[in-house]
């Protein structure tokens, strides 16, 4: 079974340039049980079978911050009406993301408001031992109080929900 491991960003990723001066940022890579997606079908895949209790856990955050001005964000399974996945594309919202590019090889997802911006990158490389290895790197940039506030519970939380979704990428269907 593959095992998830906790890892760097990329060299060669478009979110490693988004390093310097985060307030907190993670990576997990596995090998992928379908190495045929790209970076976003990967994690369309994984989206689509949010578990549960993280969808639980979103909309109690959804109730708690909405109190305090940050916004709702939805679920991590609302993947939005595009037919296709290839019909995706910068702009569009998945999840609780927005697009923010798109290759074969990464996607960028973020969101940002008035206190924080969060950019996930999932990216993509083929290996000759394994098919293909998936690295999921985490990027939050805080404005002010609030955004690392908000942070303080969210980052430990945010290291359970990344390594469970993405061991999800390395379990076949």
């Amino acid at each position: 079974m593959n095992k998830v491991i906790e890892s760097t960003a990329p060299n060669a990723s478009q979110v490693a340039a988004l390093l310097p001066g985060a307030y907190f940022h993670d990576a997990w890579q596995i090998g992928a049980a379908e190495p045929g997606l790209d970076a976003l079908g990967q994690f369309l895949r994984v989206a689509r079978k949010t578990p549960r209790w993280v969808e639980r856990l979103m909309a109690a955050r959804n109730r708690v911050v909405s109190a305090v001005g940050l916004k709702d964000l939805g679920g991590l399974s609302e993947i939005g009406t595009k037919i296709e996945d290839d019909d995706f594309g910068p702009g569009d919202r998945v999840g609780i993301f927005t697009i923010i590019s798109r290759s074969a090889n990464e996607v960028l997802l973020g969101d940002k408001d008035k206190h924080l911006n969060v950019v996930v990158s999932v990216h993509k490389r083929m290996d000759g031992e394994s098919g293909a290895v998936v690295t999921v790197t985490t990027v939050v940039h805080v404005k002010n109080w609030l955004g690392r506030l908000y942070m303080l519970p969210v980052a430990p939380a945010h290291r359970i929900i990344a390594r469970t979704m993405v061991q999800e990428i390395g379990n076949a269907a």
